[in-house]
């Protein structure tokens, strides 16, 4: 399933961004979102650092896990605007699109497109020439405050 969402067009100025490439290994989702939660809380944004963390290692997880290629990297791109903190992560396998199921109760595993949509304004994919990226928005207000 792909997001109904759309990214949010927005001709603001982007104020940070981040673009950095990982080793698609499970090590790499660790060093992502620690890494995105450093530089959100360097913005200036330091009350999205958790909720960055948890959005960068989800969709990071899922990225190794169903994403990684042999020889193909993972990236990770953070950008800031006034109003929207975009996150992005990139993979080589735009066959395998993410599902947002239904997990059991006892279910360990399932539940990270579940987290992104609840946690994040807007969240969807992207298909590339060669591989995918999905991506969410959390919307910055006046207060730095998201969505609840």
């Amino acid at each position: 399933m792909i997001a109904p969402h759309e990214p949010v067009e927005k001709t603001e100025m982007v104020l940070h961004e981040d673009v950095l490439n990982y080793t698609s290994r499970p090590k790499s989702v660790s060093l992502a979102r620690n890494r995105a939660a450093r530089l959100v809380g360097e913005w200036g944004e330091a009350q999205l650092t958790e909720t960055t963390r948890l959005l960068v290692s989800e969709l990071a997880t899922n990225a190794v896990q169903h994403g990684a290629v042999r020889g193909r990297f993972l990236r990770v791109r953070i950008t800031l605007t006034e109003s929207v903190l975009r996150i992005a992560v990139t993979d080589a396998r735009g066959e395998r699109l993410p599902c947002e199921g239904v997990p059991a109760s006892d279910d360990t595993h399932g539940r990270g497109l579940l987290l992104v949509r609840t946690l994040s304004a807007r969240w969807g994919v992207g298909v590339l020439a060669v591989g995918k990226t999905v991506w969410c928005e959390l919307d910055v207000t006046e207060g730095g405050a998201i969505p609840s």
